[in-house]
């Protein structure tokens, strides 16, 4: 009898964001418990964050990301979005938590956005995606055995000031702030405590004015 092939999912591109507040040992991080009945990593802890729609690769003209973010990201994948990866990131972000990484905006500006739940929440806020205040800082690719894949980019951002109120009850439980240092405490996979630890030494970096020269690359063999 022969062997049955495995056949190996294809990873799907995502987005997923390191929210912190705060400053130095005062830092905080935003995360949340995935529910039990998830298909992927039920119970456990996560940053914001989900797979890109076809909707992420549409923005009006002038909302794009930083050079350098765009310039870390081509690094690892020359063939996708960058607009797409960091607008996917934002959106979640908002469905997932509530909050909004903006700017101000006038209508003239979002006249060409798309009509989607969260570009009529920038809208009605008379803001725009900011972009620009996304550091790129880690990618993860689920193993080839995983009944889902996924190669996700993750992204850090300063909330200190995001807009809105923070959601109580949605698709993720237990949302809410927690000491930086802390956070591996809670129950987090690997790649989790990976990304925790790249975000701790960015933020210190960003406070001396370190630029990024490489992004690491976690990923199975």
């Amino acid at each position: 009898m022969s062997d049955e092939v495995q056949k190996v999912v294809r990873p799907r591109d995502a987005a997923s964001v390191v929210l912190l507040r705060g400053s130095g040992d005062t830092a905080e991080v935003l995360m949340g418990r995935r529910r039990k009945r998830a298909s992927f990593l039920p119970n456990i802890y996560v940053f914001p964050g989900g797979r890109v729609d076809y909707g992420d690769r549409h923005a009006p003209t002038g909302i794009t990301p930083r050079s350098e973010t765009t310039r870390l990201l081509r690094q690892h994948t020359p063939a996708t979005s960058v607009l797409s990866l960091t607008l996917a990131g934002l959106r979640e972000t908002h469905e997932e938590t509530g909050y909004l990484i903006a700017r101000d905006a006038d209508a003239a500006e979002l006249a060409a956005a798309p009509d989607t739940p969260y570009w009529n929440a920038l809208r009605e806020a008379g803001a725009a995606p900011d972009l620009a205040r996304m550091d790129y800082i880690a990618r993860a690719l689920t193993p080839t055995n995983s009944p889902k894949r996924f190669n996700t980019r993750f992204f850090l951002v300063d909330a200190n000031d995001a807009r809105g109120e923070l959601i109580t009850e949605g698709e993720l439980e237990d949302l809410h702030w927690v000491a930086l240092d802390a956070a591996h405490r809670l129950p987090i996979v690997d790649v989790t405590e990976f990304v925790l630890n790249q975000a701790r030494q960015r933020w210190v970096d960003r406070d001396r004015g370190t630029k990024q020269k490489t992004v690491p690359f976690l990923h199975y063999i």
